[in-house]
């Protein structure tokens, strides 16, 4: 049966290997399992359902990849995009997260429905590789910042909007210790880096009486709190047109390069360099959106991690629905997510924004029409708190300084229209 779904034999592969690929990229994402309830939890979501909806949208997605695309690709709630849900959608404009679970549900079938209809390599082509560098750089400094506030290293000022907090804490300096740990474990090669470096900074928490353990193993907790509570009617709000944008945005460009990139690596693409199944695999992945939306968790999405996996040997989707497997069994470790305090998951979110922060090595720092609009870009991410907003500085930027530059051949129509329509979102909403 496992021949016939996964072809192992023309993929040059095994049972035992496909296991093992799918055991070592669970190791390297499981962080989710700790990062996202504990962010989702400070929108007034229940930390338990989010929990469980982790898991179960992680094996959706997951699943669905390797038996539709079967692809070694795992899929779960994306990091950037949770932190754009809770802290910009939530916490700064002021909607329920009800209706940001709506939003990410109407961007899911926005991704659906472009998918289906093979608009998505328009769009995708239209938009300048240096821009989305910017964008990709940009999200890591979001979640930097975020790091640090979680952390309490960087705290407020009236004077100087941010400040140094108090190094002498114990949360600070567990986070410390624990960014360090996860790098140079990294940098070891060492597999589940991030999720170990969790754990220690938890376990030491514990030890040190700053936090206290709520147990390891249980039935999990309700799903209900969330199933299905999202508003979609209140997501149609003109206000939220950017922001449907940005979940839709960021996605698909995200998934579009995790899956090449990692495609790439394991050898599944042709000898002009295109995936077969790429179809399917992005129809999975907006699937896995929608139902995550509607299980209550934020945008799921392709996992850069998987190159841990094929790494290890993975070249099926046997390796995606180990990895979605492992997922719902960890549906009986809610008690030690919960143990999690906030700076020990900042480390994982700085780790992250580290790697992310990589993408700007590829921008032509010569080209000013180039270097410009993508500094600005990355840097109104966290300062004005919202990936929407430098998605759309970016793009006015971009358009703005080739037209002033002599350089508007180079423009898309695409580029042309959204810059248009930021321009009037930032204007009048």
């Amino acid at each position: 049966m496992l021949e016939k779904l996964f072809q192992l034999r023309a993929h040059n592969t095994t049972v035992r290997t496909e296991i093992l690929a799918g055991l070592t990229t669970f190791l390297t994402m499981a962080y989710i399992l700790f990062v996202n309830p504990s962010m989702l939890a400070a929108t007034g979501m229940d930390q338990g359902a989010v929990f469980v909806a982790t898991c179960l949208a992680a094996a959706i997605g997951s699943s669905l990849m390797g038996l539709l695309a079967n692809y070694p690709i795992a899929l779960a709630p994306g990091m950037g995009l949770n932190a754009f849900f809770t802290y910009t959608v939530v916490l700064t404009m002021g909607y329920t997260w009800q209706v940001g679970l709506g939003a990410v549900f109407l961007s899911g079938v926005l991704f659906f429905l472009l998918s289906a209809f093979k608009v998505r390599e328009w769009i995708i082509n239209s938009v300048p590789l240096p821009l989305r560098a910017g964008i990709g750089a940009g999200i890591g400094l979001f979640l930097a910042i975020i790091a640090l506030k979680n952390a309490g290293i960087v705290v407020d000022h009236p004077a100087t909007l941010v400040g140094l907090g108090d190094l002498g804490a114990g949360g600070p300096l567990l986070a410390c210790l624990g960014f360090f740990l996860i790098a140079a474990l990294a940098y070891r090669r060492i597999t589940g880096a991030v999720m170990i470096g969790i754990l220690a900074v938890t376990a030491l928490s514990i030890l040190l009486g700053l936090s206290e353990l709520q147990g390891v193993v249980s039935a999990p907790p309700s799903l209900m709190p969330t199933l299905l509570e999202l508003d979609i009617m209140g997501a149609l709000d003109i206000g939220l047109v950017s922001v449907i944008f940005a979940f839709l945005f960021v996605d698909l460009f995200d998934t579009s390069g995790t899956l090449i990139g990692v495609s790439q690596r394991a050898g599944l693409v042709d000898k002009n360099g295109h995936m077969p199944r790429l179809g399917r695999a992005l129809l999975a992945d907006s699937t896995a959106t929608m139902a995550g939306a509607a299980l209550g968790t934020s945008t799921t999405t392709s996992y850069v991690e998987s190159a841990a996996g094929i790494g290890a040997g993975g070249r099926t989707g046997l390796t995606a629905c180990v990895v979605a497997l492992l997922f719902l069994l960890s549906l009986f470790f809610s008690p030690l997510a919960s143990s999690v305090p906030a700076y020990a998951t900042a480390p994982a979110l700085m780790f992250v924004a580290v790697l992310m922060l990589s993408s700007l090595a590829s921008i032509d720092w010569n080209d000013l029409a180039v270097a410009a609009p993508v500094s600005i870009a990355a840097l109104a991410m966290p300062l004005t708190f919202s990936i929407a907003n430098g998605i759309a500085f970016g793009f006015i930027a971009w358009t703005a300084i080739h037209l002033l530059a002599g350089r508007w051949r180079e423009l898309s129509p695409a580029m042309w229209v959204l810059s248009a329509l930021f321009v009037v979102k930032l204007a009048l909403f």
